[in-house]
């Protein structure tokens, strides 16, 4: 079998061929590797945010036990050294109307 010689045309027509083959798969190969660390990425967060969820969660629940009114009392009375207010020394105001453009 005799092999015909390539001319310059063909050989340059060959070589920018194969030059745009190797563009398209390597850009190809790029944007699946892209595509995989995408979704990594986003399972990494999507469980971070979870903890994070979880974290808020308790948290909240601290914060309403270190607020509890019960606890609050037994801070003051024990540590504070507070007593409850005996009646005389409670008074009541009477809030007037707005509207009558008088102040408070």
């Amino acid at each position: 079998m005799v092999r015909k010689k390539l001319n310059r045309k063909e050989m340059i027509f060959i070589f920018f061929c194969t030059c745009i083959f190797v563009l398209i798969l390597t850009f190809y190969i790029w944007h699946l590797i892209e595509s995989i660390r995408v979704g990594y990425d986003a399972s990494s967060l999507t469980i971070e945010l979870q903890e994070l969820k979880e974290r808020v969660e308790k948290l909240e629940t601290q914060k309403a036990k270190l607020l509890a009114l019960e606890r609050v009392e037994r801070i003051a009375e024990e540590k504070l050294n507070l007593e409850k207010p005996r009646k005389e020394q409670i008074f009541h105001f009477a809030e007037k109307s707005i509207s009558d453009g008088k102040s408070l």
